[in-house]
């Protein structure tokens, strides 16, 4: 509990006085980062398939989604899984940063400013998961864009039933037989838009099984809303 209070102070504190640099540590008054850093964060590769955002020749859907439709209609990302990137993300999750969440979730709203959706679904940890980190990323990152859509997070939408063993390491079909039936849905959601929301979106297997236990529940649409895609999935 002192950590997390801690955290808290530390957020309310970069809300209150000016901030260094995330990246380079110079002055970056309000904002987290430079205009310098900001302005050389990764891009996504242009076209990609428009439906994982994993990079394609023409934008045509990829070889490995035509083979196995996801059960998501499209992925938005922000950036590139890479450095810079990954440090900020692996400094909220690990370092407990809290304060990169505000940064995070203006993204996720700059992202998605042309879509409309009924709900904000953030991806769900287990709770054993979230005992040891104190937080769940995937909701602090979409506080921001809830506040800026005039909306509320649906946190009891979506929960992980049950513990998977570590995806890292095993092959995308592995790691679909891993997450098999790992989440459970508590809401009607006959007909809504859902937005389902990370921070990291590596083969996809993990928002694609949760996004399979929307559909059994009435979701017509999915959005998959995250900082970052590892391109190489």
């Amino acid at each position: 509990m002192s950590g997390l209070m801690h955290n808290c102070q530390q957020t309310l504190l970069s809300a209150l006085l000016p901030q260094d640099c995330q990246l380079c540590a110079s002055p970056s008054g309000d904002d987290l980062l430079c205009p310098a850093c900001a302005a050389e964060l990764p891009r996504l590769p242009d076209p990609a398939c428009p439906r994982c955002a994993l990079p394609t020749p023409t934008g045509e859907t990829c070889g490995r989604c035509q083979r196995h439709l996801p059960h998501f209609d499209r992925l938005i990302a922000c950036y590139p899984y890479s450095f810079p990137v990954d440090r900020l993300i692996q400094r909220l999750k690990y370092g407990h940063q809290l304060a990169l969440t505000a940064w995070f979730g203006q993204q996720l709203a700059a992202a998605c400013a042309t879509l409309t959706f009924d709900r904000i679904v953030p991806m769900p940890l287990h709770l054993g998961r979230l005992a040891e980190r104190g937080f769940n990323q995937a909701t602090e990152i979409s506080r921001t864009l809830a506040r800026e859509r005039a909306m509320t997070i649906d946190n009891g939408c979506c929960e992980r039933v049950r513990a998977t063993t570590p995806q890292e390491g095993l092959t995308l079909r592995e790691r679909r037989r891993n997450l098999r039936n790992a989440f459970a849905c508590n809401s009607a959601l006959n007909g809504e838009h859902v937005l389902l929301v990370d921070d990291v979106v590596t083969t996809g297997a993990s928002v694609n099984e949760c996004a399979r236990t929307l559909r059994l529940h009435g979701a017509s649409e999915i959005t998959v809303l995250t900082v970052a895609r590892t391109l190489l999935a």
